[in-house]
């Protein structure tokens, strides 16, 4: 049986190292149009940034060691330029030579990635202007920055590769400046988790320019200008293009092959695509979102990796199937760590699920044993079932750990209150005797048993000041002087079963505190004497930080930037 494999890295080369462990008698060819099979794409900006020294160490495995070890002929440097099914045979090009040919295939798996997404924009063509996806565009970026030592760039984009960029460009001693036509950076989170990283960023220099729409550029000054809708142009002396990528299937559209989102190549659960000995896998196909079941793009290592295994032990007669991505992902914020799985509530609600959400800020490990750190965890469910359909948890320590426990979750079909029975390590310095995990299955248990009601930070602006309800901040006179919110009076949750007589009867009572648990006290304790109570999910802490990003994103529409 002979496979070939069209592009090597992720899901391309883990299907042909796959084939060969289960296959010795196959014969194996990789076509790579760059000149390297298998690389570290996550590890890119810590390479322009120096964090990564050695190239070398971006490169996973070589063409001659991959053959070494495996008989695996890896062709770097050969583009296939067509498919052809009816005679099952490929058009290859060798981009050293110029030399054309045809090769046959009795399988074909197809790992032709994603391109980085580069509108047709006006003065798009200068030099000045990069994108970073393969290893030669980081050594690219690289050469430019150690020969012509730019001390601004803009990042016209605010997802991963964006900020990672900014971080490694930052630490390099640049003035960075991230543009984004949407409100927030980071996508899978929503806009109010976004906040705490929007925070991050602007603590450490970073310039953040979002609600504004790129509209081409222009060399100026020794630089570029950033041109801008409506606004003024931007200036740098380099400018790297992050808005996202698209799905690089010219060949299979040109090959008859069905196509779906963005033209993504359409693959079945056995990565199948619709023409009978073709493969797909890798960030050019298709997937099913596992949480909710609708086709889905997901651009991650971990599925393109799983999707090349797949397809190699379908091809090699095993009866592999992938279940669905559901989008787990992690990423450094300068000092900060922000993971998200599942669905955000943004997303949930758009694909027509009713949710329900808890927030909750608790340490890293016990709090008694030094150096603990907060995270903000969010917890979005399904209302009435509890099916867990996502979380974002963003902090300092122990987010990838608890994001990871999540992640299970979702995938073991687990819903949110099952979360207070998982049996998780614990010492001191690692987490508490009841984990933040344990403790959102705690919260969705008391919501489910009517024990906790909820008010949200949507609900605050439309709760009336006329004295139909009582608003009650239960922190101390300290926390309350430093800052509160408009129309909520202080009463200390301490102090309140002393002077419940101040809280008039008959009136629900929307409480809250820094972070939600004092709150969450002061609620029982109305509870006890008669009153319907309210929670505010996340507290006063969760509020501000919202609310203050919310103010320096406005301010930045009207002036253009912010910092």
């Amino acid at each position: 049986m002979k496979i070939v494999i069209v592009g090597g890295v992720a899901g391309g080369a883990t299907a042909a190292a796959r084939i060969r462990r289960l296959d010795e008698q196959a014969e194996i060819v990789v076509f790579e149009r760059s000149g390297y099979i298998s690389y570290a794409n996550c590890g890119l900006p810590y390479y322009i940034g120096g964090i990564i020294e050695d190239p070398k160490e971006l490169t996973l495995q070589t063409p001659e060691s991959f053959f070494s070890r495996f008989q695996i002929a890896m062709k770097t440097h050969h583009e296939v330029t067509a498919i052809h099914p009816d005679t099952k045979t490929v058009s290859v090009k060798n981009l050293e030579t110029g030399a054309e040919f045809e090769e046959n295939y009795d399988k074909l798996i197809l790992s032709p990635g994603a391109k980085p997404a580069r509108p047709r924009l006006p003065g798009a063509e200068t030099d000045k202007l990069f994108t970073l996806r393969t290893v030669e565009d980081t050594f690219r970026i690289k050469k430019y920055i150690d020969e012509n030592h730019p001390k601004s760039s803009i990042l016209a984009g605010g997802g991963f590769i964006s900020l990672e960029l900014a971080e490694n460009l930052r630490e390099l001693g640049m003035d960075i400046t991230i543009v984004q036509r949407p409100k927030q950076l980071m996508n899978p989170f929503d806009p109010d988790m976004a906040s705490f990283i929007h925070s991050e960023m602007r603590k450490h220099g970073i310039t953040l320019a979002l609600g504004h729409t790129v509209e081409g550029f222009e060399e100026k000054d020794g630089g570029i200008d950033v041109l801008l809708k409506e606004e003024t142009p931007l200036h740098a002396d380099l400018v790297i293009m992050a808005i996202g990528v698209t799905p690089d299937t010219h060949l299979a559209k040109e090959a008859g092959l069905l196509t779906g989102i963005k033209d993504s190549i359409v693959v079945n659960d056995k990565m199948e695509t619709s023409v009978p000995d073709i493969y797909a896998v890798g960030d050019a196909v298709q997937v099913k979102h596992f949480v909710t079941g609708n086709d889905a793009l997901i651009s991650l290592a971990g599925p393109a990796n799983k999707q090349g295994r797949i397809a190699a032990d379908n091809i090699c007669g095993g009866n592999s199937r992938y279940p669905g991505s559901q989008g787990s992902s992690v990423i450094k914020v300068f000092d900060m760590t922000a993971a998200a799985t599942g669905i955000n509530e943004t997303n949930a609600k758009k694909a027509g699920l009713k949710t329900d959400k808890i927030v909750l800020t608790p340490m890293s490990h016990a709090g008694y044993y030094p150096g603990g750190k907060l995270m903000t965890m969010k917890v979005v469910f399904e209302k009435d079932t509890f099916r867990l359909l996502g979380a974002q948890i963003i902090g300092y320590e122990g987010v990838d750990k608890r994001i990871d426990v999540l992640a299970t979750a979702i995938h073991a079909g687990m819903n949110t209150i099952q979360l207070k029975n998982l049996d998780l390590a614990y010492a001191p310095p690692y987490s508490s005797a009841k984990d933040p995990v344990n403790m959102a299955g705690f919260m969705t248990e008391n919501i489910s048993d009517g024990v906790l009601k909820q008010f949200y930070l949507e609900d605050i602006a439309d709760l009336p000041r006329d004295g139909s309800v009582t608003l009650l901040d239960t922190r101390t006179e300290r926390e309350y002087a430093n800052g509160h919110i408009e129309g909520f009076v202080n009463i200390p949750v301490d102090d309140l079963r002393e002077r419940l007589t101040e809280i008039p009867t008959g009136k629900p009572v929307y409480v809250i505190c820094q972070s939600g648990l004092r709150s969450y006290i002061a609620c029982r304790i109305l509870a006890g004497h008669g009153f319907e109570a309210y929670n505010f999910s996340g507290g006063f802490r969760f509020y501000e930080s919202v609310m203050h990003d919310r103010q320096l994103t406005e301010s930045a529409a009207a002036c253009g930037m912010d910092r």
